[in-house]
């Protein structure tokens, strides 16, 4: 089966203008809707349009172009442009991007790019924390050091 290919879009046309608004997927409700954070932390849905359902996957975390939906009461907007990494970079570049979604993970640095940094000892190597993290999945940081802290006062007392 051939694969499709989407059109490169030229990242001019990625500024948002007018009524579009740049957006950051928070989840995923189902039926093509996802639930979407404004930069200034105004949380809404947006509906995907049928052009784009069976060619893309959208997941927590990603950036969205939309445009608003003035009949919609729960729906307020629907996707017009999914961004990205070379596109984040270019807004970033532009100045375009609003300082809200500066912590983003996907303007992580590389390890390529951290040149003048000292070299990382062997403790450092055996961490899991440059491991691909999955962000549909939501983490819970403080369960796993309890259970091993409950361990470890069990065998102190045995």
């Amino acid at each position: 089966m051939e694969r499709k290919e989407l059109p490169q879009f030229k990242c001019c046309l990625l500024c948002p203008r007018g009524g579009n608004e740049l957006t950051r997927v928070v989840g995923s409700p189902g039926n093509n809707l996802h639930e979407v954070e404004a930069p200034g932390g105004e949380r809404f849905l947006a509906s995907m349009p049928p052009k784009f359902r069976h060619n893309l996957w959208i997941k927590r975390g990603d950036f969205l172009l939309v445009d608003p939906i003035e009949e919609g009461e729960k729906v307020k907007a629907e996707i017009s442009f999914v961004l990205y990494k070379d596109h984040v970079r270019y807004l970033q570049q532009e100045g375009l991007w609003p300082e809200a979604f500066s912590d983003a993970p996907n303007s992580r640095s590389s390890p390529q790019s951290r040149v003048g940094e000292p070299q990382a000892t062997q403790e450092d190597e055996d961490s899991d924390s440059d491991l691909f993290v999955n962000p549909n999945r939501l983490r819970d940081i403080g369960t796993d050091s309890e259970e091993e802290d409950e361990d470890e006062s069990e065998e102190e007392e045995q």
